[in-house]
């Protein structure tokens, strides 16, 4: 009993030890990447925008978009605002930044505690060291976009999920549906959780697992609903939105596009009179699409590990599934149920609407992450077994050549990590701050970029083919230098820079118009 107390507190001071560097280095790269960057995302202005509305029109912020990462932003903006007067576009974009970052920096405690329930306390510490080096998380995470804030409300649900499911807590799983609903306001796709309790619980029902009898597990079925419905209700009830608008978009296609039996009776009468070619470029058309799609997928995941870690992940996936004394079954069913589930999620935002970029990702390179230190042990007992002349010296090096090759990853990752966020545009801030200094606060400015206005604190107008007859300043991004603009009436240049002077390609000007 006494040994049994003295381990669990050494392995508690060995987590806060292993917390502390991870949040450290976290904190440390986040300060960087905030305080060196060039210019936010073009979400980032809409998300600024909304939480600047949300004490004059709090309902229509409501309704125009999921209000709870702008609302994050409106608290931290108040919190700053308590030791210091700064109301202006660079105090709201310092507040929103340090917003993500810290929502970064506590996401990594319930990751770190899912990966030791996964893989052990020094794999995890590993795979979390790893997760906070790579450069498009990290910048992510420096940034004015809701993803961390989203994955720390779906990492604290899922290890309240595996240890409802893994100690038999039914009460756990109210939290997990309030912990749920809670993420629902920031993106909808955290109401995952819910749907992992109910099949976990379900299952239960059906083949009663020993740690929860039926009455508890109906009683955790009913909690986790309530506890989902406590944030989310109101919001479903004021919006009449209960799912992502691009998943309504697909469910309304695929039931368009379902053929009514008429129609497929009259189909199968035209197919014997002119043959099955129809047929087969739809046949052939699917499984290039899903190809294509997963093609993407791979890439994406590719780019984040920044490709050395990509085989890596592979072979920790491998010997994971071969050997099933690595993780526990509970563990091992909600973290395979989810990678498969946002694989297919991954799969049908590319097949709908033809993209899926790295921030879509993210969340499966976090919860994937823990497979890469078990894949860098393979690769090292396999490294080992080549270089040493016997199996007995290879098990002695075995922990040398995991540092190895941890180290060659961190330094891959190095340079891309230290790169300010958008260097390449650079020539935005420039034109904004020519527009700050050049410009009154009530002029209005034609811009092909709602950032360029943003940082000036000018009103700023998106122009397509015709340029907006409010506008005084256009914004305009030239590839020849001579080309002259046709704006309607005379302009003269103002100010006029490379939009990336490594490639020297385009130009952004300002004119002022006459």
């Amino acid at each position: 009993m006494v040994v049994d107390k003295d381990a669990k507190q050494s392995a508690g001071k060995q987590d806060l030890v292993h917390l502390a560097i991870l949040l450290a280095i976290a904190l440390a790269i986040g300060v960087y990447l905030i305080a060196t960057t060039v210019l936010i995302s073009k979400d980032g202005v809409f998300y600024i925008e909304q939480a600047q509305k949300f004490s004059s029109d709090p309902l229509g912020v409501v309704k125009a978009h999921p209000p709870g990462y702008p609302f994050l932003i409106f608290i931290a903006h108040k919190y700053a605002a308590l030791f210091s007067n700064g109301s202006s576009a660079q105090a709201w974009i310092y507040s929103a930044q340090s917003i993500t970052l810290l929502c970064r920096l506590l996401a990594l405690i319930p990751l770190y505690f899912i990966g030791k329930l996964f893989v052990g306390s020094k794999r995890s510490f590993w795979a979390m060291l790893i997760l906070v080096m790579l450069p498009y998380p990290a910048k992510i995470g420096g940034d004015v976009l809701r993803d961390w804030p989203h994955i720390l409300f779906l990492a604290v649900g899922f290890l309240l999920l595996l240890e409802g499911a893994k100690k038999g807590k039914w009460w756990m799983f109210g939290l997990v549906g309030l912990t749920s609903g809670i993420g629902y306001l920031i993106r909808f796709e955290c109401a995952q959780l819910v749907l992992y309790g109910v099949l976990w619980l379900s299952l239960g029902l059906l083949r009663p697992n020993g740690n929860l009898n039926r009455s508890k597990l109906v009683s955790a079925l009913i909690i986790l609903a309530i506890g989902f419905a406590i944030p989310a209700a109101p919001y479903i009830k004021t919006t009449g939105k209960l799912m992502p608008p691009k998943l309504q978009n697909l469910i309304e296609s695929l039931n368009e596009n379902a053929p009514s039996f008429s129609r497929l009776q009259a189909e199968r009468v035209q197919e014997k009179q002119i043959g099955n070619h129809n047929q087969l470029c739809i046949a052939t058309s699917l499984p290039g699409a899903i190809a294509k799609a997963f093609g993407k997928l791979v890439e994406r995941i590719s780019e984040h590990l920044m490709y050395f870690f990509a085989p890596v992940l592979l072979i920790g996936i491998y010997f994971c599934f071969r050997d099933k004394s690595i993780t526990k079954k509970v563990v091992r069913f909600f973290i395979s149920i989810f990678i498969v589930l946002n694989i297919i999620m991954m799969m049908l935002l590319h097949y709908k609407h033809g993209y899926m970029s790295r921030r879509h990702c993210l969340p499966l390179i976090t919860f994937a992450i823990f497979y890469i230190p078990v894949g860098l042990d393979a690769s090292a007992s396999w490294l080992g077994t080549i270089f040493s002349k016997d199996r007995l010296h290879s098990v002695q090096n075995l922990q040398s050549w995991f540092f190895v090759l941890l180290v060659v990853g961190l330094v891959v990752c190095t340079p891309k990590l230290l790169l300010p966020i958008r260097i390449e545009k650079k020539a935005y801030k420039l034109a904004s701050q020519w527009l700050m200094e050049n410009t009154t606060p009530k002029d209005i400015v034609a811009v092909p970029d709602k950032r360029i206005s943003f940082y000036a604190e000018r009103k700023g107008l998106i122009y397509g083919k015709n340029i907006p007859e409010q506008a005084k300043y256009v914004v305009k991004i030239v590839a020849d230098k001579n080309e002259e603009p046709n704006f309607g009436t005379s302009a003269r240049q103002g100010y006029s820079g490379w939009v990336d002077k490594r490639e020297k390609e385009k130009r952004i000007v300002v004119y002022k118009l006459l």
